[in-house]
């Protein structure tokens, strides 16, 4: 992937400082934020879609092979697969079409729900979900672009964000182990 020359000023301490200049005092934390988290997001993919076009890959098509790879019999009900990855029921069908195209999943009649479609890796699929897994472990997770605190600190911070929007609930408290 070409480097893209650095700039001399960050753009969004800028916009930052025109919004002060403009009175908008108030939302300026804000907007920095989300348009440094959409910056952020932008460069990460960038590196995600970078290790994942060798095997084929967009990240939509890796997460469902990868969520497929890690269930016990490699199938789930299409409805768990739009919960699981928090995507519109729309994403998933488009999804499925194209990995079934390329022979990567399977869509299934549901054993005893007539209405429910399973989709199920085949083991192309689960071959490319493991090689494409350890190209993105070596390539972006390994290192994310922040030190392990800041990593952790940043995912709790989001984590936050996400809960108090409504994406999930905080589990139960687990009981000690024996």
């Amino acid at each position: 992937m070409a480097r893209v020359r650095r700039l001399p000023v960050d753009p969004i301490a800028e916009a930052k400082r025109q919004w002060l200049a403009h009175g908008w005092a108030d939302a300026a934390p804000g907007m920095t934020l989300v348009t440094s988290v959409m910056r952020a997001q932008q460069l990460i993919l960038a590196r995600v879609e970078a290790a994942l076009k060798p095997f084929g890959l967009t990240f939509a098509r890796y997460e469902m092979l990868t969520l497929l790879s890690f269930t016990r019999e490699g199938r789930m009900p299409m409805a768990s697969a739009t919960a699981r990855l928090q995507v519109h029921p729309t994403s998933v069908t488009n999804t499925v079409d194209r990995l079934e195209a390329s022979g990567l999943v399977r869509r299934e009649q549901h054993p005893s729900d007539g209405r429910a479609t399973l989709v199920a890796v085949t083991p192309e699929g689960r071959d490319i979900a493991a090689r494409a897994t350890a190209a993105l472990n070596t390539e972006v997770f390994e290192r994310p672009g922040l030190n392990r605190q800041d990593t952790d600190d940043l995912v709790a911070l989001i984590a936050r964000l996400r809960r108090d929007a409504g994406d999930f609930d905080d589990p139960r408290p687990q009981p000690e182990p024996l």
